[in-house]
């Protein structure tokens, strides 16, 4: 039987909002408030209220939450910013965009995000910053992060990117470094719609070195103390982060019963499930596992109507954009996981009885 499952279905996502969303936004229009308005304000203060920091600090998209950050805390051209190759090239782009020479570690197989027990070879005397990435929704080992940034005197980033709501020793991430970056692209746990991103922070000086950068480098109109750039939330996208957050703890729980229901039925076949540590509270913004025969498995599936992804076939660091850095030769396990990855359709709105076929069919097409 073919069925026909998106790998996210924003209209269906859309439909169960839609009043709330049209007051939102009949809120901002007769407000006549577009920039850096009440709306704004207000999810700054809400979003980083949920998320345990002191202050957030909205930006056009998370890549520029990340930029901004290591701009603002004086990444620039003679530094090395340590990171791993499997994510999202926003990572990267981040540290190459203030100057400075991303350093790759490999990641860990079971979680995908960086093997702490990795990181301490690469510090050199240009190392001034650490950047995990909480991928998937899992968080890294931020206890052995910070710990290793403290006897080293580095600064810590959270990429929080795809990790909106998740935990890490039963205290949400983005508030355990110098900073925490999120994006809230449309298919993220929390997303608006269209880009916007946000930087949270328990440092006031920070908040405000972030605050003049997204706005021209403007203390006031007009007068711009530093040069900073373009990159500010708009009041339609804001309202209707509000509209969402109020029920992001509700469709991550939602997203982790879908994670249950799939490793119940896969976890008696051949392939490799993602893992949740004893420190974590996994969000799976992604659903993603390991196939020997990957692109057979992601055939299959598609003939019998379900979309599949791969977050992410090439890791950055074989990326021909990146071919100027030293290309590193200890990422194995980076390379390996990358050739076998894929991840399944997992949303608040799938049904459980879509995710069972999901599941059922993801059996079968392995054998």
């Amino acid at each position: 039987m073919k069925i026909n499952v998106p790998f996210f279905n924003a209209k269906r996502e859309h439909a169960a909002l839609h009043r709330q969303i049209l007051e939102a936004l009949e809120r901002v229009c007769e407000s006549g408030q577009f920039i850096l308005g009440d709306e704004v304000a207000a999810f700054e203060r809400e979003f980083s209220s949920y998320v345990g920091a002191k202050y957030g600090i909205s930006v056009n998209s998370g890549s520029d939450a990340l930029f901004l950050t290591l701009k603002a805390l004086g990444i620039t051209n003679d530094c090395e910013v340590i990171t791993v190759s499997h994510t999202f090239i926003s990572t990267a782009d981040a540290i190459v965009r203030c100057g400075a020479t991303p350093v790759f570690v490999d990641v860990e197989p079971d979680t995908y995000c960086l093997n702490t027990a990795k990181i301490e070879e690469k510090i050199t005397e240009r190392t001034k910053a650490i950047l995990p990435v909480h991928l998937y929704g899992h968080p890294a080992d931020l206890h052995e992060v910070v710990k290793l940034a403290e006897q080293y005197g580095l600064l810590v980033v959270e990429d929080g990117c795809q990790a909106h709501g998740t935990e890490y020793k039963g205290k949400k991430v983005g508030s355990f470094g110098n900073a925490g970056c999120f994006s809230f692209y449309p298919t993220k746990n929390l997303g608006g719609y269209g880009d916007g991103g946000l930087v949270t922070t328990n440092d006031c000086s920070l908040a405000q070195k972030v605050e003049l950068l997204r706005n021209y480098g403007q203390s006031r109109k007009y007068c711009h103390n530093v040069v900073g750039i373009n990159s500010r939330l708009d009041e339609v996208q804001a309202a209707i982060l509000r509209v969402k957050l109020a029920r992001l703890d509700e469709w991550n729980e939602i997203r982790r019963r879908l994670a249950a229901l799939y490793k119940e039925t896969l976890e008696r076949t051949d392939v490799v499930l993602p893992r949740e540590k004893t420190y974590a509270k996994h969000v799976y913004h992604l659903f993603v596992i390991q196939v020997a025969d990957r692109d057979k498995t992601q055939r299959l599936l598609q003939k019998k109507g379900i979309q599949t992804q791969i977050h992410y076939p090439i890791p950055v660091h074989k990326q021909k954009a990146y071919a100027a850095f030293e290309r590193s030769k200890d990422l194995g396990m980076t390379e390996t996981i990358c050739k076998n990855i894929l991840s399944l359709p997992l949303y608040p709105s799938l049904t459980t009885d879509e995710a069972t076929l999901i599941a059922r069919s993801t059996s079968d097409a392995i054998g």
